[in-house]
């Protein structure tokens, strides 16, 4: 009880910093998203009675999102195949049923206007697959040279997606490791490899916007604590489990998210 004070400060911190960048629609549902991820790993972790602190939000109003998200720590070790594959899968899970509402609300109160009229300094966002489909069923075709100017709600919604998709590339510790590993084992490590290789080829081609991502991937994405069994495999209806979760991925990931900033890298870093 004695650190409970920590986790309050850094709730409200990050309150504070998703209401200056977004204003407080944005800001509610944008940490309704982040409780959601994080206390989905937090009940099935302790459902198989691993001990896991309360989300630690993270505020950084410096950023387009006014937080880098939330984590918890989990301490105990993590006892099979199955158990690392539920706790891992959980967060995804959880922010994509919070996402998706929000992205349908928002684009309800969104409007969509000429993109002559788009004000200097507007952040331009690379809409993924399910933004795209979720988009269409809402609005319908967007008129050329017009475009979507999202209400904050919306943004959340695609944050979520972004955050989503970011954790479950299938890489070293990230919940897309835990689930890669609980599907192939040691074995994952050539998924690691390849999902690193596929990002250091975005970051030096497209958007070198990942780099310091790509670095904390070559450094510490290969690494993977084993669960005590590590021989007994998943049941089918895991591995479709899995199957459904990295479908999402390539559907919630977008190469360059924010086009304007990749292309002003680019400009700034001449060899790239």
């Amino acid at each position: 009880m004695h650190r409970t004070w920590i986790h309050i400060v850094l709730f409200i911190l990050t309150v504070a910093s998703t209401l200056i960048v977004g204003g407080p629609a944005y800001s509610i549902a944008i940490i309704l998203i982040l409780l959601g991820h994080e206390m989905g790993h937090y009940f099935v972790a302790r459902r198989y009675g691993v001990r896991a602190t309360l989300p630690y939000f993270l505020p950084f109003p410096f950023s387009p999102f006014g937080t880098l998200g939330a984590v918890i720590r989990m301490e105990g070790t993590i006892t099979s195949r199955k158990s690392l594959f539920d706790t891992g899968v959980a967060g995804p899970f959880m922010s994509l049923v919070l996402s998706v509402p929000a992205i349908a609300i928002g684009l309800r109160f969104s409007e969509v206007i000429p993109t002559s009229q788009l004000k200097e300094g507007t952040i331009l966002l690379a809409d993924p697959l399910l933004f795209s489909m979720i988009q269409r069923l809402v609005m319908g075709e967007v008129p050329k040279n017009h475009d979507v100017l999202l209400h904050p709600i919306g943004y959340a919604g695609w944050v979520g997606l972004f955050v989503t998709a970011l954790n479950l590339l299938p890489v070293g510790q990230l919940d897309g490791g835990h689930v890669a590993y609980a599907l192939f084992g040691r074995k994952s490590r050539i998924i690691f490899f390849i999902a690193i290789a596929v990002m250091a080829y975005i970051t030096l081609f497209h958007n070198p916007g990942w780099i310091l991502l790509l670095i904390l991937f070559i450094l510490f994405g290969f690494r993977h604590p084993a669960p005590l069994d590590d021989q007994t495999p998943l049941d089918g209806k895991r591995k479709l489990m899995g199957g459904i979760a990295f479908l999402f991925f390539f559907l919630s990931f977008t190469p360059s998210p924010f086009p304007q900033f990749a292309d002003e890298i680019k400009k700034a870093l001449p060899w790239f």
